[in-house]
């Protein structure tokens, strides 16, 4: 199990450095809604920051309401995940790998909420004039780690 504690920290360190990197960055080298075309018609690398969360959710909340209920959710479901972890009496690293990257994203998140009190987002994916909502490294890593929790499930495997 200690092989799983090791690549569940290192996923979960190397996502949250990746996400901050990528964050300053942008944050230092392009100002606020500056878009720099990568895929013409598909993607592009715009500066926005989100102070709700994913889609927009609670954007219009007041901030002190915004900030308890995203940064005491992040804390939540960070120790669940981290009990999770400790608890688990199988060594499935698919999981483990899963898992940690919810935690690096959440983390990743959370830092900049902490931070700045919103979160920079940045990758801007988009067909003619429909436009996902702008996303992160964190918003990846937790994206792909809830595919691969949610796959774990309907496999009966959590």
């Amino acid at each position: 199990m200690k092989k799983n504690y090791l690549l569940f920290v290192l996923t979960a360190l190397v996502i949250i450095v990746l996400d901050q990197i990528t964050k300053v960055y942008i944050d230092t080298h392009m100002t606020l809604h500056e878009s720099i075309p990568v895929i013409q018609g598909f993607f592009n690398i715009t500066y926005v920051r989100n102070p709700g969360a994913a889609f927009g959710f609670l954007a219009d909340a007041s901030p002190l309401v915004r900030a308890l209920f995203l940064i005491g959710v992040s804390i939540f479901a960070s120790c669940l995940i981290v009990y999770y972890i400790v608890k688990m009496k199988t060594e499935d690293i698919l999981l483990t790998y899963g898992m940690s990257l919810i935690m690096g994203g959440a983390v990743g998140n959370l830092i900049d909420r902490i931070r700045l009190g919103e979160v920079i987002d940045f990758l801007d994916v988009y067909i003619s004039t429909y436009h996902w909502p702008a996303f992160n490294v964190a918003d990846s890593a937790v994206s792909v780690g809830a595919v691969i929790l949610f796959y774990k499930l309907i496999r009966g495997q959590v």
